[in-house]
């Protein structure tokens, strides 16, 4: 699809549209941008789950380069008896990291009625796949000067996510960041299938950067890597990951974690080929 027949289409995504705005936007987080040719790199475990399980594993992903650090303060979980998170609790341990570390933090808020705590300690806001269709929720966020990461709803087509991007843009926030993380379809050896068509199509339509996340996307730790290089390969702005010391006793999303020996094994990966894209002449992202 052209430029033309983008016009031509009308989209409905006027504010997130490359139409309007032609150059990529670029988000600051803390001290990272996300979409200014580099890969960002979002790390941590799926939940909080204490002290000083959080500020360890911080460590360690600092250590071996991830910029921003991530976990769950509030779990939205299939089952309303596993675990569900420790709330404001969490987010202090996380804010705890952030500062023994210097690494943003980012997280997802679930409600309206959290998210003016949740802003005092989080640097970007999450809207998690479950929640890519709140429109109170998005309108909330947009009133906010976070950045948002909004990733794709478990069955939402592109256009569907561009315009709950445009719900954010349009209440005047305009640093949002996509993430693709997999989509429900027939196959079941995987958790979900990873949409990497997406990457091209968003870069083509959209100004916003946009992520992948592998360890929703595959469900499956030993393909965490392999997606992540295909996702960086694809244009990705940066990746979001699921790392956990002890992945056989996380309480949530234990098998789709990787350990940080495996985390490291994977930044020396994307040094490397990164590296070698920029040699050539290759833009990322």
């Amino acid at each position: 699809m052209t430029t033309n027949d983008l016009k031509a289409k009308s989209v409905p995504y006027k504010l997130a549209s490359r139409l309007n705005h032609s150059e990529s936007t670029v988000v600051q987080v803390g001290d990272r941008k996300i979409g200014d040719g580099s890969v960002a790199v979002i790390a941590g475990p799926c939940s909080v789950e204490g002290r000083q399980e959080i500020i360890e594993i911080a460590k360690e992903l600092k250590r071996e380069g991830a910029h921003l650090l991530r976990g769950g303060a509030f779990k939205p979980r299939s089952s309303p008896y596993s675990f569900q998170g420790l709330g404001e609790t969490g987010l202090k341990f996380l804010a705890e990291a952030r500062e023994v570390t210097g690494l943003p933090i980012v997280s997802e808020v679930m409600d309206i009625e959290n998210l003016p705590m949740a802003c005092a300690y989080i640097d970007m806001i999450q809207i998690g796949a479950r929640n890519m269709q709140n429109y109170p929720l998005l309108k909330a966020v947009g009133r906010t000067t976070k950045p948002v990461l909004l990733k794709r709803g478990l069955s939402a087509t592109i256009e569907e996510w561009l315009m709950s991007a445009e719900y954010i843009l349009s209440e005047g926030n305009p640093n949002v960041i996509l993430c693709e993380r997999g989509i429900r379809t027939f196959e079941t050896a995987t958790r979900n299938t990873l949409d990497l068509n997406a990457v091209p199509v968003i870069k083509h339509l959209s100004h916003l950067p946009i992520i992948v996340d592998p360890s929703h996307g595959t469900g499956v730790a030993r393909y965490v890597p392999t997606m992540s290089m295909a996702a960086i390969a694809a244009g990705a702005d940066g990746l979001i990951l699921e790392a956990h010391q002890c992945p056989e006793s996380a309480l949530s999303d234990g098998q789709q974690s990787i350990t940080p020996e495996e985390f490291s094994r994977l930044m020396q990966k994307v040094e490397v080929f990164t590296s070698a894209l920029q040699k050539d002449g290759v833009t990322i992202g």
